[in-house]
């Protein structure tokens, strides 16, 4: 079977990160869902949960590199895409190549940034390409941007323009370890196993080079997706739009991300065919950062992934 590579390479990169990673076994899933299909990944969790550490040794596990921009109030979009500087040997102006040249990006605290710097990702996250004094410039064909934000600060911080968060295939949200996990994590760090010394002693095995994560995406069309089935998706994105709950709901692009996503879950799964429970696993993360509830029923307490849940149980699911 032709998706058999891929399953085992699913299998082996999960199996690598978790000897760095603690627990965080569906956070895992779903970063290497964003990577298989080509997509870009929102990290929400509170300062110590790994979220850098995870980007750095998937990074590691898939061969590719890794650039980290901490992003901050005085910030500039040349900070991030690089500038031209004049080269007075040769007499002309050359690129300085700025972070984002690379294939992993973890964009740090992305919204302690002002909009405009903000915005130096969006042409970079969508076509893969940045404009530098009016030059266009071509990224990696793996450029994948892992942004992270804390959920409990706001001071300080500029909220995600909604076109930007329609960018990022998913919201991942990382929680804190459970006491069994904690104390695994309290037992490796007076030892010499503390996960940040497991990625730098070498112990972690690239599962594949570079140029093979390419082909292995295009394997992800073998997944065999039912037509009932993108019925059904395309069913849960139009009835964000049309609940009373939301103000306003997901685009068309959240459609795409849902089908991508779920047939990239059943990869992970062991299956080479999509179910509904693939959809429903993926709706939440797909569908939570794209809509925006009406604030009269966010003063009732409804958050949007109740909002979203309800829409999952209204919805008839196809056999």
């Amino acid at each position: 079977m032709e998706t058999t590579r891929l399953k085992e390479i699913l299998a082996e990169a999960r199996a690598e990160v978790g000897k760095v990673i603690i627990g965080q076994h569906d956070v895992v899933e779903k970063a290497l869902i964003v990577i298989f299909t080509g997509h870009h990944a929102l990290i929400e969790g509170v300062p110590g949960v790994a979220k850098t550490l995870l980007v750095r040794t998937l990074a590691h596990v898939l061969g590719c590199d890794f650039s980290r921009i901490q992003f901050t109030p005085d910030l500039m979009p040349s900070d991030i895409t690089g500038t031209s500087v004049f080269n007075l040997q040769r007499n002309e102006f050359s690129l300085l190549q700025g972070p984002i040249f690379t294939s992993f990006l973890l964009a740090d605290e992305i919204n302690r940034a002002p909009a405009k710097t903000q915005s130096a990702l969006l042409q970079a996250m969508q076509e893969r390409e940045v404009t530098i004094d009016r030059d266009t410039h071509r990224l990696p064909a793996n450029f994948t941007v892992f942004a992270t934000q804390n959920p409990i600060e706001y001071e300080g911080t500029y909220p995600l323009p909604e076109a930007q968060k329609d960018r990022f295939m998913l919201k991942i949200t990382m929680n804190p370890p459970d006491r069994a996990e904690e104390l695994m994590l309290a037992q490796r760090t007076i030892g010499r196993d503390s996960p940040e010394s497991v990625l730098a002693s070498g112990a972690i095995r690239p599962v594949i080079q570079y140029e093979e994560l390419l082909a292995l995406r295009e394997q992800l069309t073998l997944i065999v997706t039912r037509e009932e089935l993108l019925a059904y998706a395309v069913d849960i994105v139009l009835a964000t739009r049309q609940s009373e709950n939301f103000l306003v709901g997901a685009g068309p692009r959240a459609t795409q991300a849902l089908i991508l996503a779920s047939r990239a879950h059943a990869a992970i799964c062991g299956r080479d065919f999509v179910t509904p429970d693939d959809i429903k696993s993926m709706a939440l993360p797909v569908l939570e950062h794209r809509v925006i509830l009406r604030p009269e029923f966010e003063i009732e307490g409804l958050t949007g992934s109740e909002a979203i849940t309800n829409i999952l149980e209204q919805i008839p699911v196809p056999r």
